[in-house]
């Protein structure tokens, strides 16, 4: 079977602070776990594994939370802080967190907005794996199209990228999901599960909670507190049968 990886990036909900909004860290936390509940709440009724990719920040302040994790899912690592970042101390030390808190080997990394992190210095941390790679074009951020879409071993570590639909790259990320019409976005993840044989999906818990309060962009808030939880339900029912949903760290079993 295909394999289906849905992967949530867990942090500090900083993404008002982008647009001018500033609130403090404890609401920050707060925002971020109403809306994990109600992703993790949607999953495990799927009985879906998910990759969960955690800020050391968000862990030190949820330890009951990551202790409580069903073993179905997969820790890893999001950095140390989401607003900023220093390679020499960050990767190390979440990765040292999360495995005190959970008890369980951290192999895989992702990088905060996607950015790039020198290959050398996540294998020096001890990790496997990293998934920063969003292997598209998005404008003032990055332009990747010349990467490979499906995952890959390069520099001691395997990279597993971000999935986009075939021919034009379209990413199926966060901000599709929940501005494309379901039909379409579906009908893109099924085109791109069967023509690359692998599908990865990711989101932020943020998504699911109320942000009515905060001045964000539509395309950014659009779905919040409500209707993207009612998406997902149904879009995870309408890919079951199309592949295996897994976490990564099973995944790369497999390639090994």
């Amino acid at each position: 079977m295909k394999p289906i990886l849905i992967t949530i990036d867990v942090e500090e909900c900083d993404i008002p602070l982008e647009y001018g909004f500033d609130i403090p860290l404890e609401e920050q936390l707060a925002i971020s776990r109403e809306g994990l509940k109600h992703f993790m709440q949607i999953v495990e009724e799927a009985k879906v594994p998910v990759t969960i990719f955690c800020t050391g920040v968000f862990a030190e302040n949820n330890a009951d939370w990551i202790k409580s994790l069903d073993p179905m899912h997969e820790l890893a690592s999001h950095g140390y802080y989401h607003g900023h970042f220093d390679a020499s101390k960050d990767l190390l030390s979440s990765k040292q967190l999360l495995e005190k808190l959970s008890d369980k080997t951290i192999t895989g990394f992702r990088m905060a907005r996607m950015q790039y992190v020198e290959e050398s210095e996540i294998l020096k941390a001890g990790y496997t794996y990293h998934s920063s790679l969003n292997p598209t074009w998005i404008p003032g951020r990055y332009d990747h199209r010349d990467k490979p879409t499906k995952p890959f071993f390069e520099k001691g570590l395997w990279n597993v990228p971000a999935s986009v639909s075939p021919w034009l790259r379209i990413p199926l990320f966060w901000l599709a999901f929940k501005n494309f019409p379901l039909w379409i976005y579906t009908l893109l993840a099924k085109r791109t599960l069967r023509k690359q044989e692998y599908l990865n999906i990711y989101f932020h818990p943020w998504e699911f909670a109320d942000l009515s309060k905060y001045p964000l962009p539509a395309h950014v808030k659009r779905g919040h507190n409500g209707p993207l939880r009612d998406k997902l339900r149904t879009f995870l029912k309408q890919m079951k049968g199309e592949g295996e949903f897994t976490t990564m760290a099973k995944l790369l079993k497999v390639y090994e």
